[in-house]
């Protein structure tokens, strides 16, 4: 079901009107229509039946601007849902690993249940609440049968808790949870779990399975993380391609995406050395030769060396105008993350007391031509803040994916967000990208950082030219 077509899935929208309001206009078209026919007065005549009609239809537009619910009518009047609002209650994700680092031995799916074990042990909700897990993950390669459903077992849920696995390339994470929360709006479920994962330092190469294959010699194999992670299928470009494509086009120099490369190493040490990101880290156990080691530390963020920065040659574009480096880009990297959603009876029974309680305001997707994928975010964004009911002002915190600089300096510029707080702790450039979880790893991020009663924004892009964006507003209690 489609954010951009179906407004009710989402949270509420206070300028929606009801299906129920809509009934009524189509009723009294019908009996106007009637009165040409039959000039008569019979007892559907709207002569004799306006008061009762304009009460109706103010009685349905009352009802279409409740901010608690809207009321959707069926078949039959008597028949009745309510849309609910939605809560998280708690958010964990593991460390990011860097390419080739410490969780070359762990695969996406043990990754992702560690984040759930300690997302649900977090939240005090039982088990026997959780009724779906939604996990992201995009580079399924060798990986196993459904994904999230091993991370689900794996994380110790009963057989009988139903997984999904989600692919919406960087943005699986945060549409896991935009599902999740459609279930609890929908009165489908009380309690679910949502979040990404991703292992891109195990995915294969791929070699060709036809009939065609030579009797011997040599074979072509393909990068399965180039092929399926980093490719435009359309144009068979390189997505940082699209990223040149979007500095030339909104003006953003190479000087600009080195500064911004930087500012997010600086902002990530400077959070590390705090302690921010300390009570959203779920520790990973690595088995070894040696023994087990405790993984509790992003790998990547001290991994640089500043002054270098401006000296990188391009790496996409090599023609002299190119702009976008490896260090000016997001990382290649290992991770997961997980939340905990449930309905304003699971919130109020268990969530007092959460360090990161937060209401699930509104949440959207929005699609552009694949090549202006970095750009996805700005369609996305204006649509979440007009479903949640708030302006861009009224935001405290914005978390977008640092997929590229460009892609930061981009959405800033279309959205006027320049000076805003965005992402004031690092971003995918010095935490890391593991594509799946990245999506659900910046709203773990977000809900540590906003304090009660502050709005945040959770915005993400996609390969396919695309992008999933959220609103939340931290709470201390339902």
């Amino acid at each position: 079901m489609s954010d951009r077509t179906s407004p009710s899935t989402s949270t509420l929208c206070p300028s929606s009107v009801s299906l129920e309001f809509c009934s009524c206009l189509l009723a009294l078209v019908i009996f106007t229509c009637l009165s040409f026919l039959f000039p008569t007065t019979h007892p559907f005549d709207p002569r004799t039946m306006s008061g009762r009609m304009g009460s109706s239809l103010r009685l349905a537009a009352a009802r279409s601007r409740t901010g608690s619910a809207r009321l959707f009518s069926t078949q039959s009047s008597c028949l009745r849902k309510e849309i609910r609002d939605a809560y998280i209650l708690s958010a964990s994700r593991t460390p990011t690993a860097k390419f080739n680092g410490s969780f070359t031995s762990v695969s996406a799916p043990k990754l992702g249940a560690v984040a759930i074990k300690s997302a649900l042990e977090k939240s005090g909700v039982p088990v026997s609440k959780i009724s779906d897990v939604y996990m992201g993950n995009v580079l399924q390669g060798a990986v196993g049968q459904a994904p999230a459903r091993q991370a689900a077992i794996f994380a110790g849920l009963p057989s009988s808790v139903e997984a999904i696995t989600i692919n919406k390339v960087c943005a699986s994470g945060l549409k896991a949870v935009a599902f999740a929360a459609q279930n609890i709006q929908l009165g489908l479920a009380e309690a679910q779990i949502a979040g990404g994962m991703e292992n891109m330092s195990r995915v294969p190469y791929y070699l060709p399975r036809s009939s065609g294959m030579p009797a011997f010699g040599h074979i072509k194999a393909e990068d399965g993380l180039i092929k399926d992670g980093l490719t435009d299928v359309y144009d068979q470009f390189h997505m940082g391609n699209c990223a040149e494509n979007t500095a030339k086009k909104y003006g953003i120099t190479r000087e600009m995406q080195d500064q911004y490369a930087i500012q997010s190493y600086e902002r990530a040490q400077a959070a590390w050395k705090a302690g921010a990101f300390a009570e959203e880290i779920a520790p990973v156990t690595v088995s070894g030769k040696k023994g087990d080691t405790i993984i509790d530390t992003d790998e990547g963020y001290l991994d640089v060396k500043l002054d270098k920065v401006p000296t990188l040659k391009p790496a996409f574009v090599r023609d002299g105008t190119g702009t976008v480096t490896a260090a000016n880009s997001s990382t290649l990297n290992d991770g997961a993350s997980a939340l905990v959603l449930g309905s304003k009876a699971i919130a109020q029974e268990y969530g007092q007391g959460s360090r990161v309680l937060a209401r699930i305001c509104g949440h959207a997707d929005a699609a552009v031509d694949p090549i202006d994928f970095p750009i996805a975010p700005a369609k996305a964004v204006p649509l979440a803040l007009e479903r949640a009911g708030i302006t861009k002002d009224q935001v405290a915190h914005w978390e977008f994916n640092e997929a590229f600089a460009a892609v930061i300096k981009a959405n800033e510029q279309i959205l006027g967000l320049e000076g805003a707080n965005v992402n004031p702790l690092g971003g995918a450039i010095s935490l890391g990208h593991a594509l799946g979880s990245s999506g659900s790893r910046i709203l773990v991020t977000l809900l540590h950082a906003l304090k009660p009663g502050e709005y945040g924004v959770a915005a993400i892009c996609n390969g396919g030219g695309a992008a999933s964006a959220m609103v939340v507003q931290r709470i201390e209690s339902v």
